[in-house]
C-alpha cells in the first residue's frame, strides 16, 4: 500500500462503498465534519466567556475556525518552503492542508458545555464516583469514531486514518497510570492499529497534528488576548507589566504548568521575562493606538493580525533527536526559538489569568459546576435516568449495553450539551417553571 493509500484508509469502510462519488478523501471527510451536529454545536459551547454573553466574544466554534484557518495556511507555506515534505517520506512526515484543516475543525468537539470547567467537573466527577476519566481531548475521538453517525456508518464518522491521526496530539491510551492526556481504550484501539500500520513511533504525533497543536496555541494567545481586551478585563491603558497581582499569578500559572517543562523555563529569570513580554505588549499597543487615531477597535484587531502573523510566520520543522522524528516548533536560524515560545506563552497565560481569575467569570464557573454536578446526580442512577434520557440516547444504549457502560454514557449525553441545553435541562429539574412537553430535544 501506498504512502497516500495508508493516509486516505478508512477503519471501516475500506472500500469507499458509502461515498463513492469523485470527490477527494479529504474532502469527504471535511464535508462528514461539518455536517455533523457535533460541530455545529460547537457554536453553542463556551471558549472563555459564556456562549451567548454577547455577539462578539468566540465560542468554541469561531475558535475552531480560526485555529483552521491560520493551519490552513502555515501548511501551505510549509509545503513550499520545506523540500523534504515533497519526497512523502513517511505517511507521519507528509503535511497535507486539508487533512490539517480538518484535524484543526474537529479538535474541540469533545469539550462539554462551560468551558474548561465543564471538563474539570465531568472528570472529577467520573474519577471519584466510577474510577473513569473525563478528558477533551479523548472524546474528541468518542465522537469522531462512535458517537456521531452518518449514513450507512455505526462507527462515527469513519475519517481517513490521516484526519483521525491528525487529532491525535496526545497518542496515548488514557487509561495507562499517571496519563493525564489521551485516547480511551476503546477507540485507542483503532488509532493504535493505524499507528501500527504507519509505523508510527511510539508517543510520537504526525507533523500534521503538531502543526495543528500549535497553531492552536497561537490562536489561544492572541484571540482569547482580543476578546479579553474588548471584555475591559485586560488593562491595555496602563503598563500591567508593573502590576505585580498580573505578574505574580502568570509566574504561578507557568510554573504549575506540566506542558512547559520543554520549554526551559528554569534556565532563565522568570519574572525578568515575563515583565519584558508585557512591556513589549504594552508598547505595541501604545504605537499601534497612535498610529490608528486611538481607535481602540481599531487597535485591537490590528494587534491580534501583527501577533498572530509573527508567530505564524516562524514556524517550522526541525528534527528532534530525542525521539528520532521531527518536531513543528517555532524556528529560528535553524534551531528551535524558544524565546518566542515562551512569549506565547506568556501571552495565552495573560488571557488565562485576566479572565479566568475574574470574579464574574469565577460565578459563572460556579454556576457551571453546580449545573454539571446536579444533571449527573440525576442521571447517574441506570433505573431513574433511564425515564428521562431522550428515546435515541436510550435506544443507542440499549443496543450497545455490553461494551457501553450506563456512566459512559451519561457522561457522553453531558458532555454532548450546549451551555443553553445544559440551562435548559437543569432548568427542567430544578426551576420552578417547567418546560412544556411539547418541546423536542
Amino acid at each position: 500500500m501506498t504512502q497516500t493509500n495508508v493516509r486516505k484508509l478508512r477503519l471501516f469502510d475500506t472500500e469507499n462503498i458509502h461515498s463513492g462519488d469523485d470527490r477527494d478523501e479529504y474532502e469527504k471527510d471535511y464535508s462528514r465534519l461539518i455536517q455533523s451536529p457535533a460541530f455545529r454545536r460547537l457554536q453553542g459551547k463556551s471558549q472563555v466567556f459564556g456562549a451567548g454573553s454577547g455577539d462578539y466574544y468566540r465560542t468554541r466554534l469561531t475558535h475552531s475556525l480560526e485555529v483552521s484557518q491560520i493551519a490552513r495556511e502555515v501548511a501551505r507555506r510549509l509545503g513550499k518552503s520545506c523540500p523534504f515534505l515533497a519526497r512523502k517520506l513517511h505517511p507521519g512526515l507528509m503535511i497535507d492542508p486539508e487533512v490539517v484543516e480538518v484535524a484543526a475543525l474537529a479538535h474541540d468537539l469533545g469539550h462539554p458545555p462551560f468551558g474548561h470547567k465543564g471538563e474539570e467537573v465531568l472528570n472529577d466527577l467520573l474519577q471519584k464516583e466510577m474510577g473513569q476519566k473525563y478528558e477533551g481531548n479523548a472524546q474528541n475521538f468518542r465522537i469522531l469514531m462512535f458517537l456521531e453517525k452518518r449514513a450507512g456508518s455505526d462507527s462515527g464518522l469513519d475519517l481517513t486514518a490521516a484526519a483521525l491521526l491528525g487529532v491525535n496530539k496526545y497518542p496515548y491510551c488514557l487509561d495507562e497510570p499517571g496519563r493525564l492526556k489521551g485516547v480511551y481504550r476503546r477507540e485507542w484501539e483503532g488509532i493504535e492499529y493505524l499507528r501500527g500500520l504507519w509505523g508510527m513511533p511510539e508517543g510520537c504525533a504526525t507533523l500534521e497534528a503538531q502543526l495543528m497543536d500549535l497553531c492552536d496555541d497561537i490562536a489561544y494567545s492572541t484571540h482569547d488576548l482580543e476578546d479579553g481586551i474588548r471584555a475591559g478585563k485586560i488593562p491595555v491603558g496602563t503598563d500591567f507589566s508593573e502590576d505585580d497581582r498580573i505578574v505574580s499569578h502568570l509566574m504561578q500559572e507557568i510554573v504549575d504548568d506540566p506542558g512547559n517543562k520543554e520549554m526551559n523555563w528554569d534556565g532563565i529569570d522568570l519574572k525578568a521575562t515575563v515583565k519584558v513580554v508585557l512591556s513589549q505588549f504594552v508598547r505595541q499597543w501604545e504605537e499601534i493606538y497612535a498610529e490608528n487615531g486611538r481607535d481602540t477597535s481599531r487597535t485591537r484587531r490590528e494587534i491580534k493580525a501583527r501577533w498572530v502573523r509573527k508567530f505564524a510566520s516562524q514556524v517550522g520543522i526541525i528534527d528532534d533527536p530525542d525521539k528520532g522524528w521531527k518536531r513543528v516548533t517555532f524556528v529560528r536560524e535553524g534551531e528551535e526559538d524558544l524565546e518566542l515560545l515562551r512569549t506565547m506563552e506568556i501571552l495565552k497565560k495573560l488571557a488565562w489569568v485576566t479572565l479566568i481569575k475574574d470574579f464574574r467569570v469565577q460565578r459563572l464557573h460556579k454556576r457551571s459546576e453546580v449545573i454539571i454536578r446536579r444533571l449527573w446526580d440525576s442521571f447517574k442512577e441506570y433505573e431513574t435516568g433511564n425515564l428521562i434520557i431522550p428515546p435515541d440516547w436510550l435506544e443507542s444504549y440499549e443496543l450497545q449495553r455490553g461494551k457501553w457502560p450506563w456512566e459512559r454514557m451519561v457522561a457522553d449525553y453531558i458532555a454532548g450539551m450546549t451551555d443553553a441545553y445544559a440551562e435548559k435541562v437543569y432548568g427542567e429539574f430544578f426551576a420552578s417553571r417547567s418546560g412544556s412537553i411539547y418541546e423536542r430535544d
